[in-house]
C-alpha cells in the first residue's frame, strides 16, 4: 500500500479517545439509481408515536424534507419532530430512522415532551453515552452504558434530546459536535444539561441498553429502499452487496477506535468513496472533498483504506 497521502493536509487531532460515542445518518453514498420521478411517488404511512390517526407522506427526499412532510401532515412544527422509528411506536434505538427507508416500512414520529434540567458532578473521564442526531439539529441520546456516570443518574433517559450544555444551546449541533462538547467538560467540576424527552403515551421508553458492544447495524439484502440524500433528490436502490456490508462494518468499527464515533450511515458514506480509488492519496482527496468536515486521522485513513482492500479480497470475516 503506497504510503503518501494528498500533499495538502487539514490541521488534524490524532488524539485518540473514546469518551462519548456517536452515531447518526450521514449523507448518503452515491449509488445508481432509479429515476428520481419513481422515488417521488412513493407513499408511506405515518402516525405520531404518543398516537394520532393515520396519515399519508410523499414527495421528500432528505430526512428535513420528511421531517416537513410529517409536520404539515400533523399541523404540527418540523422542529418539534426528535426522531423517527420504523415499524414500532415505541422509543427503539434499534429501529430509528436512517438514510434508508424499506418500501413498506411504516413511520412513527416522536415529537419534544417534557423539559428537564440536571446538574452532574463529572467523576469519570467516560460518560457512558451514546449520542446520535436526526440530521436535523436534534441531539439525542441512543445508549447509556450500565454502571456509567450517566446510568447513576436516573432523570437521563435513552430518547433524551440534549438542548443545552452549561446553558449553551446545542440544538443546531451535529453529534459528533455535542460529544466533543461533552468530552471537554472539565472532571471534577459540575456541569448541566437541559433536557427535553419525547412525548410519551402509555408506553414508557425501551428500557437502557446494556453495556458492552453496541448492536450489529441492520444492514437488510434482497429488497429495494428508499435512499435519503442531503444533496440531490431520494433514489430508489438495492441494499449493500455483503463485500461491501463487511466493509460497511470495520469501518464503523475503525471510527470508533480513532474518533469515538458509532455510524453506520457515515461507514456507509466512507465506503463509497473508497469503492473507484487506487491508492489511498486518492482515497484521502476523496474523503477530504465529501466529508472533510469530520478532520479524519491520517492513520485512520491508511486503516480504512486496508479495511476495503481486505473486504475485496475476503479477508474480512
Amino acid at each position: 500500500m503506497p504510503l503518501g497521502l494528498r500533499s495538502k493536509k487539514k490541521d488534524k487531532s490524532k488524539e485518540t479517545f473514546k469518551l462519548v460515542e456517536s452515531e447518526a445518518a450521514a449523507p448518503a453514498p452515491a449509488a445508481a439509481a432509479a429515476p428520481a420521478a419513481s422515488a417521488s411517488r412513493l407513499q408511506f404511512h405515518t402516525q405520531l408515536a404518543h398516537g394520532s390517526p393515520t396519515a399519508r407522506v410523499e414527495g421528500f427526499g432528505s430526512a428535513r424534507e420528511l421531517y416537513a412532510k410529517i409536520g404539515e401532515a400533523f399541523r404540527i412544527d418540523p422542529a418539534e419532530i426528535m426522531f423517527c422509528t420504523l415499524n414500532t411506536h415505541k422509543a427503539d434505538m434499534d429501529k430509528l430512522l436512517g438514510a434508508q427507508i424499506g418500501l413498506e416500512d411504516f413511520i412513527f414520529a416522536h415529537v419534544k415532551g417534557q423539559r428537564k434540567e440536571v446538574e452532574i458532578l463529572k467523576t469519570d473521564d467516560v460518560l457512558g453515552l451514546t449520542i446520535t442526531d436526526n440530521g436535523t439539529g436534534c441531539a439525542f441520546i441512543k445508549r447509556i452504558t450500565e454502571g456509567s456516570l450517566m446510568d447513576q443518574t436516573k432523570m437521563i433517559c435513552v430518547g433524551d434530546h440534549i438542548e443545552t450544555i452549561n446553558g449553551k444551546n446545542v440544538s443546531d449541533r451535529r453529534h459528533y459536535e455535542v460529544a466533543k462538547m461533552l468530552k471537554d467538560l472539565e472532571k471534577g467540576q459540575m456541569f448541566k444539561l437541559e433536557l427535553i424527552e419525547p412525548r410519551k403515551a402509555f408506553e414508557k421508553l425501551e428500557p437502557r441498553s446494556k453495556g458492552g458492544t453496541l448492536p450489529e447495524a441492520k444492514i437488510s439484502r434482497g429488497r429495494e429502499t428508499l435512499r435519503l440524500r442531503t444533496k440531490g433528490p431520494a433514489t430508489v436502490e438495492e441494499m449493500p452487496t455483503e463485500v461491501e456490508e463487511k466493509a460497511i462494518k470495520k469501518v464503523d468499527e475503525l471510527l470508533e477506535t480513532y474518533m469515538g464515533i458509532r455510524d453506520i450511515e457515515l461507514a456507509a458514506t466512507i465506503v463509497e468513496a473508497g469503492r473507484d480509488k487506487k491508492n489511498p492519496d486518492e482515497f484521502a482527496v476523496a474523503l477530504d472533498e465529501t466529508l472533510g468536515d469530520f478532520a479524519f486521522p491520517d492513520e485512520f485513513v491508511f486503516d480504512v483504506w486496508g479495511a476495503i482492500g481486505d473486504a475485496k479480497q475476503g479477508r474480512l470475516e
